[in-house]
């Protein structure tokens, strides 16, 4: 018989679920960053190879999300014993600081509440999620990555680039943007709307697809 799935995902546009949880720097609620935007990433597990590939290029790209006003917090189910001497290690051995926290989601509460355990890839660890929060406290990007993969940094500074810059604009990002190219305008609601829109100096292709620079 097949396993029941009884894990819930968070959707984007919902309010991201709340926790308390130790980490390598105290204790921490996900309203502690209220007012910032967070990437929440989850880990199979410390001391592996591809973790740590990727949690140095998370501080690599650490100076960067401050820039974007974005805080940068992870998460495995190891224990924070485990996590000090991983980061340490990390130092030690490769040259690089880990200046961000990581939960040990040790009981799976925090794991469960975002729905990182997928059982069929593995029942104890979490996999590589990736969920982009704003400054309300709102999802508004969710990434899976399988557990042989490691994330690509550049995309992850590219969705929060393409986000706020649409909050702040109104507009849409099209396929492949990055910050300087052309942006995509909302498409008319009415026909008289889309009659008006060649006048209005935009690139169109026809009156659903219109570009603008900023």
């Amino acid at each position: 018989m097949e396993e029941k799935n009884v894990y819930s995902l968070p959707l984007i546009g919902e309010k991201a679920p709340d926790f308390e949880a130790f980490t390598t720097q105290g204790v921490l609620k996900l309203s502690d960053f209220e007012g910032s935007w967070l990437v929440l990433f989850s880990h199979p597990a410390d001391f592996t190879p591809v973790c740590t590939t990727e949690f140095i290029a998370f501080a690599n790209i650490y100076e960067e999300l401050k820039k974007r006003n974005t805080e940068l917090l992870g998460l495995s189910v190891d224990s924070v014993s485990s996590h000090i001497a991983w980061v340490r290690n990390v130092e030690e051995k490769m040259g690089v600081k880990l200046p961000f926290p990581i939960i040990a989601d040790l009981n799976k509460e925090v794991s469960v509440k975002f729905g990182m355990i997928h059982p069929a890839q593995s029942k104890t660890e979490t996999i590589r999620c990736v969920f982009i929060i704003d400054s309300e406290s709102k999802i508004r990007t969710i990434l899976y990555y399988p557990l042989t993969t490691g994330r690509n940094m550049d995309e992850i500074l590219r969705i929060i680039d393409a986000l706020q810059m649409a909050d702040k604009n109104k507009v849409a990002t099209p396929a492949n943007w990055r910050p300087g190219d052309p942006v995509v305008v909302p498409p008319p609601t009415t026909t008289e709307q889309a009659d008006a829109r060649v006048k209005e100096g935009y690139d169109c292709k026809d009156w659903y697809l219109c570009f603008k620079k900023l």
